[in-house]
């Protein structure tokens, strides 16, 4: 077995650190103002084009990069050293947008790959969170198309974006379908903005929808296959916010490292204390044993077959839940080093402590992650925890 980065990752690592390092000028700027400026939009929009990295999860013949799961979760660690989740600035399409028709993807696609619009996908409801199944929000056919009705809640980047992919409970059947809806159509209303415990450059916002009428043109990739294509999406969003944990657990610990090696306390560097020693140790391993896991799975999800897929699901969760448990743990930790400077909001590792709380509940619970793994123990064995064969 070869544990190298290739090349190719090599370079995506360099690109993307390079990119970390120009967006993370803004870090402060966000905390403060809670999000960016106009101006600070274009620039970073810039540079990720500069970068080569936009639309990472999409084919080279439709603009994107075209990087295999393996490299995108190289270039996700990098960015996932950014607080104020400004790693989403470098924008991936959701992947749902490759069922997009011809027609569809010039018309949202292409300009998102080309940093021109944004999406975001609207699933979560009042009473649908880890249980999409439990829909309310339908879509009715008449002569001309749909009309959606219903309420959708914690939409990313629902601020900022122009359209959105909403799934709702299509005709007699309540078909779970995505939409395609461009967000300035009559009768979308964004009807609150919470404010959350994280700072995040976009916001998560409430939308209703109140008689909001579509094309039968706005239906993405067929009546009835919204979970489908969601669970695809799934499969590999956990993968990156796994990657990008263990990127912000990494920056923590080489913060604390440096601070615990400069900081005296009773005529000594408090890295010479055992207590402080075992903590950086607890962080060490976290940080390892997690990323050869999440490198491990999305190498295998690279050259993955229709008839793993299950599988590979359940080893996303695997990798989503423990990456993002054991960050939770570094992050704990390095601001326990860093004393009540830690707990000051202009140190990134405050806002660290914040901000990778949440990757324990969005994309799927840790107790959701929990039921796939078991679900597919039961069902299928402990064929889970086997490392690939040679192909």
């Amino acid at each position: 077995m070869d544990f190298r980065l290739t090349e190719r990752q090599i370079q995506l690592k360099t690109a993307a650190r390079s990119l970390t390092e120009f967006i993370t000028r803004y870090e402060d700027d966000c905390e403060t103002d809670n999000g960016l400026s106009p101006q600070a939009h274009a620039a970073v929009r810039d540079a990720v084009l500069d970068s080569g990295l936009q639309a990472v999860n999409m084919p080279i013949e439709w603009g994107g990069a075209g990087l295999t799961i393996a490299e995108q979760a190289t270039v996700q660690e990098e960015l996932g050293r950014l607080t104020g989740a400004l790693w989403d600035m470098v924008w991936r399409p959701a992947n749902a947008l490759r069922f997009c028709t011809p027609e569809q993807r010039e018309r949202y696609l292409i300009p998102v790959i080309k940093g021109q619009r944004r999406d975001c996908y609207a699933v979560t409801e009042p009473n649908a969170g880890s249980d999409p199944q439990n829909l309310a929000t339908t879509a009715t056919r008449t002569a001309s198309g749909w009309v959606l009705n219903g309420e959708k809640w914690f939409v990313t980047v629902g601020d900022h974006a122009d359209f959105m992919i909403v799934l709702a409970a299509a005709g007699r059947d309540r078909a779970p379908t995505l939409f395609l809806v461009d967000k300035d159509t009559p009768g979308i209303e964004m009807t609150r903005v919470p404010r959350f415990m994280h700072t995040f450059v976009y916001e998560h916002p409430e939308f209703t929808f109140t008689d909001v009428e579509v094309g039968e043109d706005a239906v993405l990739g067929g009546i009835g296959e919204g979970y489908d294509i969601t669970r695809s999406w799934f499969t590999e969003e956990r993968l990156m916010i796994a990657a990008r944990t263990i990127g912000a657990a990494e920056r923590g610990l080489e913060l604390a490292r440096d601070w615990a090696l400069e900081r005296e306390q009773f005529g000594s560097r408090i890295a010479d204390f055992q207590l402080i020693q075992g903590m950086l140790a607890d962080s060490a391993v976290d940080i390892a044993v997690n990323r050869a896991y999440t490198h491990q799975v999305a190498w295998e999800v690279t050259g993955s077959t229709e008839e793993n897929r299950k599988s590979l699901h359940a080893k996303a969760a695997i990798a989503k839940l423990s990456a993002s448990e054991a960050s939770g743990r570094v992050i704990d930790r390095c601001l326990q080093i860093f004393g009540g400077r830690g707990y000051d909001r202009s140190y990134p590792v405050e806002r660290m402590y914040r901000e990778v709380r949440v990757d324990r509940i969005w994309e799927g619970t840790s107790e959701i992650q929990r039921l796939i793994i078991a679900n597919e123990l039961i069902k299928r064995g402990t064929g889970v925890l086997d490392l690939p064969a040679t192909r």
